[in-house]
């Protein structure tokens, strides 16, 4: 018998005519991994929500057609039952976390479910431990950086040791070795434990391969459905983007069948490769920063910041971002970049050292002076969610700061494709749209400096893409972006120019070919597939460029 049976399941949300799901009919084996992607919007959490019993109890709405668990209708199981059987962590830790101390968070629920307080006490040292979350068992929740939140919220549900894992987009926040180090955990207690794990996912490089079986979903249907390789096919042929970057690379080239990890690719270009010279590194060379004849918007000299608490987040930092810049800040969770970042807007004030913005020193509230021509964005799109339609939201911006054009509002709706919900409430949008519509409100005042922190949390390939070419046009017009990310594919398409911070310090700042390139943990995963095969390349784009000489020349080889 399957874990869940859906049959024929449809599903509106309240005051909406369009299904968030339509006629769903698959199983969920006991003990299987699977993945669910597609784009924002297409119904991945509706149907993580589904399965965890809270659709349509607490979010309303219509449900036709049934869902099975264990061969019992969902609607008829006791709620505390499913609670011990189904976890479920979601998309914003956020709405998860209620609990002002780190290890309390991770008690809640075990106090809930009764447990003694021997259990209790075992089982959250050893979370604590599995998530390395022990140095912040006394830690006050809301000091939490995005990445240490979803963490802990992971670890709440995992401590509770439910049967089946639901997780919507679990490393969005975390940096690539947190969310390598998170996802091989995942695996290992679908492995080695049993559970079943239902992982919703947008950057495919870190978990298609791990997946016993993926599901594409598009506009509330499953457009594709197998194993990792039969799905990447299908995929592939029908012109969809839901792959990882080396199965777009071989679906690009045209093999058959295509890779799924870089190890497949790379055992695959060296037997087609076999007797080729490797080709060097044709990077571009960053031009030198005495030749560069730019405006320098922001320039930070000798900052340090500490914390009350006395944690030290900055340490001595030196930076200046000129006009027409599109530098990545990445770095480990805690580096500093979210600290770096307030600091560049104003908001925080450095306990040493002097910022220049515009030509003007920051002192403290001095974001007061320069927020006409600053854009700033937090992890949390949701703090600036609080007018009643899309539309509202983004004039309300414009008009509290002087600049009400109905044409600016149309023009940045339309280009972050909003155009079909400005009449929307935002707070009913999925966590993608809510951060285009976060995004809209604060570039609607067309300035000077952009800085974002995680933009591309919860967008699909073809939004961040879209955002992406937004930015890069907004830094070729003269503008100065600066952008926090944990999305290192994101960086290399789309960045000029890479600072990688580590414990408060700057650590590495160039050209991204120089950055990313030459990186072992923070190199794109094209880059790892071509290592040594045709180096200086980061994205399938230009791999593509540069193979397809090279496997045009292994063919004449084979026919002479």
């Amino acid at each position: 018998m399957p874990l869940f049976t859906l049959e024929n399941l449809s599903y509106w949300y309240p005051e909406r005519e369009k299904p968030a799901l339509k006629e769903l009919n698959f199983a969920i084996e006991a003990g299987e991994f699977l993945l669910v992607t597609g784009g924002s919007g297409s119904g991945k959490s509706s149907l993580a929500r589904v399965l965890a019993g809270l659709i349509p109890d607490f979010y309303g709405g219509r449900i036709a057609g049934r869902v099975l668990f264990r061969g019992t209708p969902l609607k008829n199981l006791d709620r505390r039952k499913l609670a011990r059987e189904v976890g479920i962590v979601f998309q914003d830790p956020e709405q998860q976390i209620i609990q002002t101390q780190v290890e309390a968070e991770i008690a809640f629920g075990l106090e809930n479910l009764g447990l003694p307080r021997e259990e209790m006490a075992r089982r959250i040292a050893e979370v604590c431990g599995f998530m390395n979350l022990t140095s912040l068992r006394e830690a006050f929740t809301p000091t939490l950086s995005g990445g240490q939140k979803q963490k802990l919220a992971l670890a709440a549900v995992l401590a509770m040791q439910p049967n089946v894992l639901i997780l919507d987009e679990p490393t969005s926040q975390l940096d690539p070795v947190a969310a390598e180090e998170i996802l091989n955990l995942v695996k290992r207690l679908n492995e080695e434990m049993g559970l079943t794990v239902i992982l919703i996912e947008q950057r495919l490089e870190r978990c298609y391969h791990l997946a016993d079986r993926v599901l594409i979903m598009v506009a509330g249907e499953i457009a594709c459905a197998g194993t990792p390789a039969e799905a990447a096919r299908e995929a592939a042929k029908e012109g969809l983007p839901f792959l990882p970057p080396v199965a777009r690379l071989f679906a690009g080239l045209a093999f058959s069948p295509v890779p799924v990890t870089v190890k497949e690719g790379r055992r695959l270009l060296r037997t087609r490769l076999a007797g080729a010279k490797p080709v060097g590194n044709h990077a571009p060379k960053p031009q030198p920063a005495g030749l560069r004849d730019r405006e320098s918007v922001v320039h930070l000299k000798n900052v340090w910041f500490t914390y009350p608490e006395g944690r030290e987040a900055l340490k001595g930092v030196n930076l200046t971002v000129d006009a027409g810049e599109f530098i990545a800040l990445l770095g480990e969770t805690g580096a500093g970049k979210t600290t770096l970042l307030r600091c560049m807007a104003g908001l925080l004030a450095p306990g040493r050292g002097r910022i220049n913005v515009l030509g003007r020193e920051l002192r403290r509230d001095g974001y007061k002076e320069i927020m006409r021509f600053v854009a700033y964005l937090t992890q949390n799109p949701n703090d600036y969610l609080f007018q009643d339609t899309v539309e509202e939201e983004v004039r309300f911006t414009a008009k509290n700061l002087g600049l009400e054009s109905e044409a600016a509002v149309a023009a940045v709706i339309e280009r972050l494709e909003l155009q079909q919900h400005r009449r929307r409430n935002p707070r009913d949008l999925s966590g993608g749209e809510r951060q285009r519509v976060a995004l809209a409100a604060v570039l609607v005042t067309r300035p000077r400096l952009i800085l974002l922190d995680e933009p591309t949390r919860g967008l699909d390939l073809h939004l961040k893409a879209k955002l992406g070419d937004f930015l890069r046009q907004e830094a070729a017009a003269g503008k100065a972006v600066v952008v926090v990310t944990h999305d290192v594919e994101f960086a290399a398409e789309f960045a000029t120019r890479i600072v990688l911070l580590a414990e408060g310090r700057v650590v590495a700042d160039g050209e991204k070919h120089a950055v990313l390139g030459q990186s072992f943990f923070y190199a794109p995963q094209t880059a790892r597939l071509c290592r040594g095969i045709c180096d200086g390349v980061l994205t399938p784009a230009e791999a593509q460029e540069r193979l397809l000489p090279l496997l045009a020349g292994a063919c004449l080889e084979e026919e002479r």
